[in-house]
């Protein structure tokens, strides 16, 4: 059997389709892989920012639509490139082990940026967080694949990007500081990958559900929720973190900023091992937004 993948071309969504694909290749030696490579719009206008060309979903809806016509059978994206809610006739079969979710300062550590120092960054949900723990701050917008935001860190101070993406491509860098979640929470899905193909093709569900990872899932169910809550493609400034401790319990802390900027709010809610997931993540959501009002 030979599974077709969709993907970006980008070196980190290249290495992601990869590893499901050496993942699924060892549950079934038989399978064959095939990668269906592709350059979104998104890939193609790093002049554009993100929100602009449509915020979630911008790098992931045109690999959907090569699943939807047919011309793969699997998409494999960064989870935190998704929009909340999956299109009807498709389906998210597997969510592999989840890597790192924090996002890290490359360059200088926060501790040691100067007053009034540059960072990079092209995500709203950072430089919020960033500002209220560092007011002095400047910041610059950034976009493009980890390479091209790298090549251009000698006009900065510093920048911020994920911290799975340093770890998979491998990077050697003279400055990486992980920030903690207490610091800076994470983008909903940041560091786990989602698996889809098309609803309808239960024996392909069946053999991904090999590589599906329960603990994984659950914690990205629970973000995905909470993304979910605030309208599905929200475009303020808002992060989700789901953790499960070892008695199964699950967590989630959350922050959503004010339309203005000026306010952040948190709030972590938990619920039992049985409990649905998505629900907690839209518990969080609405208390979020009621302390807003």
């Amino acid at each position: 059997m030979t599974i077709r993948i969709a993907t970006r071309k980008s070196p980190l969504a290249l290495w992601q389709a990869h590893h499901v694909a050496d993942a699924l290749v060892a549950s079934d030696p038989s399978v064959a892989i095939e990668l269906i490579t592709m350059d979104t719009f998104a890939d193609l206008r790093l002049d554009v920012p993100i929100a602009e060309l449509g915020g979630k979903g911008a790098f992931s809806k045109e690999v959907q639509n090569v699943l939807l016509a047919g011309a793969a059978d699997i998409a494999v994206h960064s989870a935190k490139d998704l929009q909340a809610l999956t299109p009807d006739a498709l389906t998210i079969a597997a969510v592999p082990v989840r890597g790192e979710p924090r996002d890290a300062m490359v360059g200088t550590a926060l501790a040691d940026l100067r007053d009034g120092a540059v960072v990079a960054t092209g995500s709203n949900r950072r430089r919020v967080q960033l500002a209220h723990l560092r007011p002095d701050l400047v910041f610059v917008g950034l976009r493009g694949n980890i390479g091209t935001r790298l090549s251009k860190l000698d006009g900065f101070d510093a920048l911020v990007m994920a911290q799975a993406a340093i770890e998979r491509l491998e990077l050697e860098l003279d400055t990486v500081d992980p920030l903690d979640v207490e610091q800076m929470i994470p983008q909903v899905g940041q560091g786990a990958l989602a698996v889809e193909c098309r609803a309808d093709n239960i024996g392909l569900i069946e053999r991904l559900a090999a590589i599906d990872h329960a603990p994984s899932r659950r914690t990205l169910e629970a973000e995905r929720g909470f993304l979910l809550e605030l309208g599905g493609d929200c475009d303020l400034p808002a992060g989700a973190h789901a953790s499960i401790d070892r008695g199964g319990a699950l967590s989630l802390t959350a922050m959503l900023s004010s339309d203005d900027e000026r306010r952040i709010e948190r709030v972590t809610v938990a619920t039992a091992e049985r409990e649905p997931a998505e629900a907690l993540g839209r518990l969080a959501a609405r208390k979020l937004m009621e302390r807003l009002a």
